[in-house]
């Protein structure tokens, strides 16, 4: 809670479209400004710059999960399509999109990463062969690495160090050179195991783990964690970045005494420098120097999402929230951010610094699909109030230490209501927390739940709602799975509190208490509007007219 930016972030992948918005639906849970979904082929996933003291690096990661797309012949106990559809050409199809899959990996895994190679197949050819042949390719810049200490309760068996491979017809090959002319297509040289004793057994492929299904109850796993060493042989010489100059190649011949003057690199630094200013960006040639072809932009696949709009530091949305908030100075106002370039701006995101960095310097060469958290939804009738956002609760964990007004410290007994209740009156709260609530103007509030050591029978892990002030009630905007979170957490059962005291926990209908924009943010993203709960004795009667549809 109390660290609102981590250093780190994830960046995670899928090819496919709608498997990424189910990622996207799932990360949501974390609450956390540093994850970024993209949508690519993980093979051919572009490599990512950024800046650093105003020069573009090349971005490499610490830490890889390579989960390659498999047969899935280890799912047979829960997956029946496998028993239905299973051939042995599926791994035969599948191989070489996994080792390119794991080559792209280890491309972009920074020297001293870690990466896991996973597959939920049994079968060697997508498991061992592409190790083998990755390592092989390598050239020592890759090692298994020995896992077997650290899960001390997992019950695993080595990878083998022989296989053969098998066609779909139930021919097998033990190697290569026995495969006939005719199947060259389907069987490939990198799916049997190396003939060299010695190369083989440095390739301590026993070092890989087979999680077997009758283990643990489980499904079938292959795991393989990769260490690197250096960098692959292939990228020896670091790759020059988008915009740098080229190396220009003379149209016509050269004259071999000149080469003997020249140094031993080939042509000097002075003559590089001349030669480029003469080639002009299109390529066309000037002088008798012809430059390198334009750069193409790369074409995303898809549908187009909405932009990504960094809010510039003096635009006058910002100081409103500032004021009414009483943000501290340090609150980093530049990685907000909105998802449209026209009109009003409903939503405002937040994101760390570091996918700020990524954001700026790769927009044009990879598909975002959705990164940061909202922070602020703006009221529909916001002209009323000092502020015309107020707080979300899926960033709110990251605002809480930036703000310094509009704190309400609750009890756990308010929070039990504020939670089980639709707009409770003040004077069904604690008169601390009324006594800090009337002080306040109307608009949105912190309730903060802070663990008193002295009660061990009470929650010991503070919470943080954000809600509203109305006229004579409180209302907060949690949404659904999260109130029932909570109230499990304080030893609640829902399901006994709705017998007894008639408490539903439900979606808001269109015609509640709930602010409109909130049930319009929800079915923009797909997230579930906000949850209230009614009792059919103790309600708030309905929203003042002159109020709109906020609570009272």
């Amino acid at each position: 809670m109390n660290v609102p930016f981590p250093e780190g972030f994830v960046i995670a992948n899928d090819v496919d479209n709608k498997r990424c918005y189910l990622l996207v639906h799932q990360a949501k849970r974390l609450s956390s400004p540093c994850i970024m979904v993209v949508n690519h082929d993980a093979s051919s996933i572009p490599r990512l710059t950024i800046d650093v003291n105003g020069k573009k690096e090349i971005l490499f990661y610490d830490r890889i999960l390579c989960d390659v797309p498999c047969s899935g012949d280890g799912t047979m106990r829960k997956n029946i399509d496998v028993w239905k559809k299973w051939t042995t050409l599926n791994s035969l199809q599948l191989h070489g999109l996994q080792l390119r899959i794991a080559t792209r990996g280890a491309e972009q895994l920074v020297e001293g990463g870690r990466m896991v190679y996973s597959t939920c197949s049994l079968n060697p050819i997508e498991d061992e062969a592409v190790i083998a042949s990755l390592l092989e390719k390598s050239e020592g810049a890759l090692e298994l690495a020995d896992v077997s200490s650290e899960l001390p309760g997992l019950k695993w068996m080595p990878g083998i160090t022989q296989w053969k491979v098998m066609t779909k017809d139930g021919q097998w090959f033990s190697e290569w050179e026995a495969v006939p002319h005719g199947r060259h297509t389907q069987i490939r040289p990198t799916m049997f195991p190396p003939k060299d004793p010695e190369r083989l057994q440095a390739m301590h492929l026993e070092r890989c783990l087979r999680i077997l299904p009758h283990h643990q109850n489980t499904g079938g796993f292959f795991v393989a964690v990769l260490v690197k060493k250096s960098s692959m042989p292939w990228n020896k010489r670091p790759p020059k970045l988008q915009g740098e100059p080229r190396e220009p190649v003379r149209s016509g011949p050269t004259d071999p005494a000149e080469l003997e003057s020249k140094p031993v690199g080939g042509i000097d630094d002075t003559e590089i420098t001349e030669r480029a200013e003469n080639v002009e960006n299109n390529g066309s040639k000037k002088d008798g120097v012809c430059g390198p072809p334009p750069s193409k932009k790369m074409k995303l696949f898809g549908f187009k999402e909405d932009p990504f709009v960094f809010i510039p530091e003096d635009d006058p949305l910002f100081p409103p929230i500032q004021k009414f908030y009483a943000l501290d100075p340090s609150f980093p106002k530049m990685n907000l951010l909105t998802r449209t370039t026209e009109g009003k701006k409903r939503q405002l995101y937040m994101v760390s610094k570091e996918l700020r960095n990524v954001l700026l310097n790769n927009s044009e060469r990879v598909k975002v699909i959705n990164t940061g958290i909202k922070v602020w939804c703006r009221n529909n009738s916001g002209e009323e109030f000092d502020c015309a956002f107020r707080l979300a609760q899926e960033g709110i964990y990251t605002l809480y230490p930036f703000i310094n007004s509009r704190i309400i410290t609750v009890s756990m007994e308010d929070v039990k209501i504020l939670l089980t209740q639709e707009n409770p009156f003040f004077r069904k709260l604690s008169s601390e927390t009324y006594s800090q609530a009337k002080d306040l103007a109307k608009g949105s509030i912190v309730l903060k739940y802070e663990p008193d050591p002295t009660k061990p029978d009470t929650l010991q892990c503070p919470i943080v709602l954000c809600g509203w002030r109305g006229k004579a009630s409180i209302r907060t905007f949690v949404p659904k799975n999260e109130r029932l979170h909570y109230l499990r957490m304080m030893g609640l059962e829902v399901l006994a509190e709705k017998k007894k005291e008639g408490a539903v926990l439900a979606p808001e209908s269109e015609g509640g208490s709930g602010p409109p924009e909130a049930e319009e943010a929800g079915a923009e993203h797909g997230v579930e509007p906000a949850a209230s709960a009614s009792a059919s004795v103790d309600a708030a009667p309905g929203p003042d007219p002159a109020e709109g549809a906020l609570p009272r």
